[in-house]
């Protein structure tokens, strides 16, 4: 065999375009930075709109719970949680059955966000030049993609 292949081979699965990571990382940063200016209108970050749409469809979850679902540690969430508690959005309380357990509950402020987040999704949909059959498409393939990473 020759050995001259070899490096170049090597040099092939190195390079950014042959990566699979690189596109995910870069449309996963300019996505995020899509919602911004919409989100922006409610004085949301998009890590408090994602713990708000768990929320709005659970009513409370505890920190473990919404860590599970968004991937994210209690070193991530917690100091996010108090941010949006001192905005009196969220409520934060021990679990009566479990004192580890801290209960995330939405106050009536949380819940009337909730009416004017309805037209995020919209608004970014229309930022999008995608139909809806693409992102149906594409998202599915993130969550089996996603399903085979964790």
């Amino acid at each position: 065999m020759d050995s001259s292949l070899e490096p170049k081979v090597e040099i092939d699965l190195l390079k950014l375009d042959n990566q699979l990571c690189f596109p995910l990382y870069a449309a996963s940063r300019m996505l995020t930075k899509a919602y911004q200016p919409f989100l922006l209108a409610l004085d949301l970050t998009y890590p408090q709109y994602l713990v708000f749409m768990l929320l709005w469809e659970h009513e409370q979850l505890t920190v473990k719970e919404l860590g599970e679902k968004l991937m994210l540690d209690s070193g991530t969430l917690t100091p996010l949680l108090k941010r949006m508690e001192q905005k009196q959005w969220v409520s934060r309380r021990r679990d009566p059955d479990d004192e580890r357990s801290v209960i995330i509950g939405l106050t009536p402020a949380g819940q009337a966000l909730q009416t004017q987040a309805c037209r995020v999704p919209e608004q970014l949909l229309e930022k999008l030049d995608m139909s809806p059959t693409e992102i149906s498409a594409l998202r599915t393939q993130l969550t089996h993609l996603l399903a085979q990473l964790t």
